[in-house]
């Protein structure tokens, strides 16, 4: 029951992905600071991790009717990148912008509505022995590491820039770089805090579930 719950739910996460997708790309923006018009979306985190999680989901889905065992690594990953998504507006950018409608168009289905289908989905995932090793959620923050390293050495090798036209299209360097860094650092915690998580969650839907049988 669980797989055809979770193979459902893959669907649906890969139909909000289209979704959100065409809204992106349709979106008449200034495409400057938080907004962005077309393939220029690809440089937020939030976009990145929504499409990452939309490609696991097809993935999945995939080897679903293979009848393989899909790389549970790779949906903790999955999972805890769009949830990192929905922390961080929800806690840090839509406060910081309150101008600003994060949860508008596109961004209702990537900042909202994907990241809470695809945490659901893997907290009810079935895992092979019903266990994810620990290790795997250092892995998960790899993704939110990787970015921010692109992030910072654009910024190192173009500037800056002025807003809203700037490469600091998130505003963490605006209190100086040792403080950007330390936000970056922080963020990559967030993602390895929000794997650990969703690793707990599952391991809970687990044992509630043996308890059942």
């Amino acid at each position: 029951m669980r797989k055809k719950i979770s193979l459902i739910l893959n669907f649906i996460i890969i139909i909000f992905g289209i979704i959100g997708t065409y809204m992106m790309f349709t979106f008449k923006g200034e495409g400057s600071g938080l907004t962005a018009s077309g393939i220029q979306n690809f440089k937020f985190f939030t976009v990145l991790s929504n499409e990452l999680c939309a490609l696991i989901a097809i993935a999945y889905v995939v080897f679903y009717f293979m009848k393989k065992s899909f790389p549970v690594v790779l949906k903790l990953m999955a999972a805890a990148a769009v949830g990192l998504t929905f922390i961080v507006i929800a806690a840090f950018l839509a406060p910081m912008y309150t101008d600003l409608n994060l949860y508008e168009g596109g961004n209702l289905w990537f900042h909202l509505i994907l990241p809470l289908t695809a945490m659901v989905e893997f907290i009810i995932l079935e895992v092979p022995d019903g266990k994810i090793p620990f290790r795997y959620t250092f892995y998960s923050a790899a993704f939110a590491l990787i970015y921010g390293l692109c992030y910072l050495v654009n910024i190192l090798i173009n500037g800056i820039g002025v807003w809203p036209d700037t490469n600091d299209w998130y505003g963490f360097l605006n209190w100086g770089y040792p403080i950007g860094f330390a936000i970056f650092g922080f963020i990559v915690i967030m993602n390895w805090l929000m794997a650990v998580v969703l690793r707990a969650g599952n391991a809970v839907v687990v044992r509630v579930l043996k308890k059942w049988e």
